[in-house]
């Protein structure tokens, strides 16, 4: 089956990889060492959090962009009947097949997204780690299963590390969620070190900010490392895209230290051939 999208037909495979191609993510990089189904159905699922995140941050209106998470919600009930019919479903269908990918966790997932819609502040971390788990952590879970998961201590890891890497990009984009209004950092811990609101969505890198961040740096090394800790050696060599994705986002996290936390006004990505370096000395020595 093709569809036409702008001047030239897509297979339902070719939109996903189009899908996760256009978006940059270092998940990319995670993937070019896998199999081809493992390939194509860890494609198809990313394609599928990219399609239901677009939703949540390219919608203005926040009616608007639930409708459409609720469609998604009924295409899940098609695909699992199968009867999909949009070309992410369609490209994951034989995943669902293959793979250890429940319905549910997919629900989770847009119900993560949909916390975008009505929730711009958390509390504390307490509430952010909801936040995290779903959009982070069951895409760790489901990833560990097509990857190849022998063990739930695995699941643990999987899901952990989907924390440390929702942490890293909390951290890389805080300028860039605060222009849209959103601040992921707990409203406690801002206070905590004498940080505003408005010192975020202004902008403002006090030496306060840098303290905050230095803690948020900590607690985020600390989530890698329990992830690896989790992780059972018998594990380890099925597991290596998402250690892959932990070597790459571990460097940027680095990185940012290393230049002061200029998150409020730029945003520090990783050159592609550090990244594909990254990505063989991980495959290689995991």
């Amino acid at each position: 089956m093709r569809f036409e999208f702008g001047l030239r037909p897509v297979t339902p495979r070719q939109y996903c990889r189009d899908k996760v191609v256009a978006s940059g993510s270092s998940f990319y990089y995670s993937f070019l060492f896998l199999s081809r189904p493992k390939r194509e159905a860890i494609t198809a699922f990313y394609a599928f959090c990219r399609e239901v995140d677009d939703v949540a941050d390219e919608c203005r209106e926040p009616h608007v962009a639930r409708a459409k998470l609720d469609w998604w919600r009924s295409e899940l009930d098609r695909l699992y009947a199968g009867q999909p019919s949009h070309p992410i479903s369609l490209a994951m269908v034989p995943a669902i097949a293959a793979y250890p990918i429940a319905r549910e966790q997919l629900e989770e997932v847009i119900d993560g997204m949909a916390m975008d819609l009505e929730q711009t502040r958390y509390a504390d971390f307490r509430a952010l780690h909801l936040y995290c788990h779903r959009v982070a952590g069951i895409v760790g879970e489901v990833a560990a299963g097509i990857f190849g998961a022998s063990s739930r201590a695995t699941m643990e890891y999987a899901a952990q590390l989907g924390l440390a890497l929702q942490l890293t990009n909390i951290i890389r984009d805080v300028g860039e969620d605060a222009q849209r209004g959103r601040i992921y950092l707990p409203l406690d811990e801002l206070a905590a070190h004498g940080v505003n609101e408005a010192d975020l969505l202004q902008a403002r890198a006090t030496t306060n900010f840098g303290t905050l961040m230095e803690f948020q740096y900590q607690r985020t090394v600390t989530a890698y490392e329990q992830a690896y800790a989790l992780l059972p050696d018998s594990d380890r060599k099925a597991q290596r895209p998402g250690l892959i994705m932990a070597a790459i986002y571990r460097a940027l996290l680095d990185e940012i230290r290393a230049a002061g936390y200029p998150v409020l006004g730029s945003r520090i990505a990783l050159p592609p051939t550090r990244k594909l370096w990254l990505a063989a000395k991980t495959w290689l020595t995991a």
